[in-house]
């Protein structure tokens, strides 16, 4: 009886346990990453300009006695670029150059957009370069007062360009690149008002 009993009992968890399973595909995973909120410090030093920038950045001179910059990102493992060029005859130039840099992103970008930006009291005139895709840069901009300044920025990863990978950070930076541009001032224009007022 308890010979049969075992047999019953083995058969029984045997037919269950190799039942067929439905299996369902599971929903797509997003990376969950919480960035804390950005708090913004003046960015200042020896240059014509003046903006807001994110407190976690490090600053680190491209060149000594210039004003090209590189704008640390260490837990985001990315950086801003940013070039100063006097204007001296050149604006039509540097426009040129500067709206070459998105356009150097077309064959591994899905869509490249643009948004102009115009702050007539400071006389700050620009574009912001939003990219899509696979580049190697997600965000560039350009500034400038169209007579004497011409500022550049570009933001780069330091990893092999994936969207979806850095999609999170470009994001968080971005934002940040829009505060910098938005509150853009030029030093000889700051204290032209300053004057006035």
């Amino acid at each position: 009886m308890k010979l049969n009993l075992l047999v019953l009992i083995l058969i029984t968890l045997w037919l269950t346990g190799c039942q067929k399973r439905n299996n369902q595909p599971k929903p797509k995973g997003f990376l969950a990453l919480n960035y804390q909120p950005a708090s913004y410090k003046p960015f200042k030093d020896n240059c014509p300009f003046i903006f807001q920038m994110n407190q976690s950045i490090i600053t680190k001179h491209l060149k000594q006695n210039s004003c090209n910059y590189q704008l640390v990102y260490p837990d985001k493992k990315a950086k801003i670029f940013l070039t100063y060029k006097p204007v001296k005859n050149d604006l039509k130039k540097l426009l040129v150059d500067a709206q070459k840099i998105p356009t150097k992103h077309q064959v591994k970008a899905d869509a490249i957009s643009v948004e102009v930006y115009e702050n007539k009291k400071r006389r700050v005139f620009g574009n912001f370069y939003k990219v899509k895709g696979n580049a190697a840069s997600q965000a560039q901009f350009y500034v400038t007062d169209s007579i004497n300044h011409f500022l550049t920025a570009s933001l780069y990863f330091d990893a092999v360009p994936n969207y979806d990978s850095v999609y999170p950070a470009s994001q968080y930076i971005i934002d940040d690149m829009k505060k910098m541009m938005e509150s853009m001032k030029w030093k000889s224009v700051a204290q032209d008002s300053l004057l006035k007022d």
